[in-house]
């Protein structure tokens, strides 16, 4: 066998194996999600004994979760914090990344490199000292002192990965708009900002997730029950429906937290891989 023919056989094979191992792995999320949808609008008796939706499809498992356990108004929450945060990330942001990536001021890299070194400060490390000052300043007992927290934690990120897409596009661009006429901020806001639609879409999809997700912050700094997050309100909600056993109500609940993640990656899904690069940095 010639050495070719062997690489051949040595690829055909490695591509083999990881087929087989991408099909089990899917084989395994797609039963995992399957089973946990059944589960949620089926029975408690019918989860343990194995015969799920044996009873038909029980939409009160999330009726009650929604009403009685209050998760609706915990969901109205925290979509009002993501959106206020991820829209104020984006106007920080985006001018920001701008100005980094097109402007050579005194001092351009140490704002950026600021900017960087904002991305490696681990969160815990400021819990108590921000605490603290919001405690004093009356920001834990309503909407303004997490999203405050949300904005500024997010604006690292968002300025190195929208700094990496701007630096990539052409100048001239921008140099054929001030010839005919347009001013910096109307070449940014005409030429600029639309070109950069796809990476908008994608850092924002990353920062509503990771905002989604978030637990640890939320706990410390939204003391009042009005202001509670799906996070705390789904943990409240398994604590409650663990007293009373009743694990359908807990699968639903965790299916509402779910839910908003997959419909975005649904729709979404072909924007974020054909951008996912657009921040890399452009030396």
């Amino acid at each position: 066998m010639s050495t070719r023919t062997a690489d051949k056989v040595k690829r055909g094979l490695s591509r083999s194996v990881s087929y087989l191992i991408l099909a089990a792995w899917t084989l395994f999320l797609v039963y995992s999600f399957g089973w946990i949808l059944a589960s949620s609008v089926s029975t408690t008796r019918e989860i343990f004994t194995g015969k799920l939706l044996e009873s038909g499809v029980h939409i009160q498992n999330y009726i009650k979760v929604l009403t009685t356990n209050h998760l609706g108004k915990y969901f109205v929450n925290s979509l009002i914090y993501c959106v206020i945060s991820c829209t104020g990330i984006l106007l920080l942001a985006t001018p920001a990344s701008y100005i980094l990536s097109r402007s050579n001021f005194r001092g351009r890299k140490i704002v950026t490199g600021i900017f960087v070194a904002g991305m490696g400060i681990p969160g815990m490390m400021t819990m108590i000292p921000l605490f603290m000052m919001f405690t004093r300043l009356g920001l834990t007992q309503n909407l303004g002192g997490l999203l405050i927290i949300y904005i500024c934690g997010g604006i690292p990120f968002t300025v190195f990965f929208l700094s990496g897409f701007f630096s990539s596009l052409p100048t001239e661009l921008e140099e054929a708009a001030i010839i005919d006429g347009a001013t910096p901020f109307q070449s940014f806001r005409l030429i600029m900002m639309p070109l950069a639609q796809g990476a908008l879409v994608t850092v924002t999809v990353f920062n509503f997730l990771s905002l989604w997700a978030d637990y640890a912050t939320a706990l410390i700094f939204v003391n009042d029950e009005n202001f509670r997050t799906l996070q705390i309100g789904l943990q409240i909600v398994i604590r409650s429906m663990l007293n009373q056993g009743n694990y359908a109500g807990i699968f639903a609940g965790i299916m509402l937290v779910f839910l908003p993640t997959l419909i975005i990656y649904i729709f979404l899904s072909e924007k974020i891989v054909s951008n996912i690069t657009a921040g890399a940095i452009k030396t």
